[in-house]
């Protein structure tokens, strides 16, 4: 029997949600699967991936074979990679311990990308914040200003007709 790691679809119309399953290869899409091992959110910024990371090893190293996006997920997870170092403690290449070392460093650098990532994507989004804040005062100071100057023509303009009839008054008493 063919066996799959393939992504089964759920979710609403326009918001879908994947289950990250195995089946065998001749089973529908959305249809009958051996295990759920992980759930994966493409909606997120960035994607969010729930694995179980033991069992998509276990199914990586019985020889089943994922599609390409879940390949690419796995990869991403460290699954791959884990098989690899797996099989160099299997060949006397190093023990256990120096590719739990060797994975644990590539999970701890691959975080401190991510985060950078967000730190960056956070101060953007804060300069932009500021950037728009400051655009905003701009606008409402020039609003501001017109208004100023609209009641100072109107103030102009009622002491000036105001004046008039009393000018016009005066001249006539005399």
């Amino acid at each position: 029997m063919a066996t799959k790691i393939r992504l089964q679809r759920g979710g609403r119309k326009g918001y879908a949600v994947y289950r990250i399953v195995i089946a065998d290869a001749r089973a529908p899409r959305d249809g009958r699967f051996t295990e759920k091992i992980g759930m994966y959110n493409p909606n997120t910024n960035p994607a969010t991936v729930d694995l179980n990371f033991d069992r998509a090893l276990y199914w990586v190293e019985v020889g089943a074979q994922p599609t390409d996006t879940v390949r690419n997920l796995l990869k991403n997870e460290g699954v791959y990679l884990m098989k690899h170092l797996r099989g160099g403690v299997r060949k006397g290449a190093f023990d256990e311990d120096a590719a739990q070392k060797k994975f644990d460093a590539w999970k701890e650098a691959k975080e401190k990308g991510f985060e950078a990532v967000r730190n960056s994507e956070a101060k953007a989004k804060k300069d932009a914040a500021t950037k728009n804040l400051e655009a905003e005062k701009k606008v409402n100071e020039a609003i501001a200003q017109k208004v100023a100057d609209k009641k100072a023509a109107a103030a102009a303009a009622k002491a000036e007709a105001e004046a008039a009839p009393a000018e016009e008054e005066a001249p006539a008493e005399a």
